[in-house]
């Protein structure tokens, strides 16, 4: 009951940030999808879960560019009292492609620092030696009832383990969001993890997101891993996001 009271009154906190402020990527989601926001646009994420929060912000600062930073707090004990520490991820994002539609297309991501999917296993110490690039790639289908995004990619992590050594992985994350009755809500599932020298078991989330309007989206979603107790469990999120101002060039393009 201590453990529910707490998780409570910190959603409750979340969503109070989040109102009165200014649609849908990352989130408390592993995958991404293709597209970078009009320049200047800057994004807010706020995420809390049973194993961990979050905060996000990214800024398009050129058209086709989108850069992050993000902050990840751990508490994988269920002693709200304690935490496990923390960690950051600093990433570049570049829109290759766009259909004529805007409902899918291309991009490439790269960058330091692991969330919270893959980081438990590989440890937070490590956490700062990995580097990391990846590759969205949104597909449309149903007549955009149903959006597919597939992000294959592969880290590196040096002074890995006891060893120390260099170790290498593939990692995978792949998400269907399905629109019954048109862009408001979605049910969305997705899986992700890697193999290799860094192996993370494979994890799954499932949830319900709302969109309401070009500003905001929400989510609630519970996660878990396949074999294994250090799933993200029930989380959630909001993110909204700013009319374009900051920017180097090209403002709202």
């Amino acid at each position: 009951m201590h453990r529910c009271r707490n998780y409570l009154v910190n959603v409750a906190t979340a969503g109070l940030l989040a109102l009165g402020a200014a649609r849908a990527g990352a989130q408390q989601f592993n995958s991404d999808n293709y597209l970078s926001k009009p320049a200047g646009v800057a994004t807010i994420i706020l995420t809390q879960g049973e194993r961990n929060a979050m905060i996000m912000t990214t800024f398009a600062l050129l058209p086709g560019w989108e850069f992050t930073a993000a902050a990840y707090w751990y508490n994988s004990d269920e002693n709200h009292l304690t935490d496990e520490g923390y960690s950051t991820s600093y990433y570049a994002k570049y829109m290759l492609i766009e259909n004529r539609a805007k409902t899918g297309g291309l991009a490439v991501k790269a960058g330091t620092g692991l969330d919270p999917g893959y980081l438990l296993t590989v440890g937070l110490k490590d956490a700062f030696q990995t580097y990391w690039t990846n590759a969205p790639l949104t597909l449309p289908l149903f007549q955009n009832k149903l959006s597919v995004d597939l992000m294959p990619g592969l880290s590196v992590t040096r002074d890995f383990g006891v060893d120390q050594t260099t170790a290498w992985a593939f990692t995978y994350s792949t998400r269907a969001a399905w629109y019954p009755k048109g862009p408001k809500w979605s049910v969305v599932g997705e899986v992700f993890g890697s193999e290799g020298q860094a192996h993370v078991i494979p994890e799954y989330k499932l949830g319900w997101r709302w969109e309401p309007n070009d500003n905001v989206v929400y989510a609630l979603t519970y996660g878990q891993e396949f074999s294994g107790t250090l799933g993200a469990g029930i989380e959630a999120g909001v993110m909204f996001f700013t009319p374009p101002f900051a920017c180097l060039t090209g403002c709202g393009k």
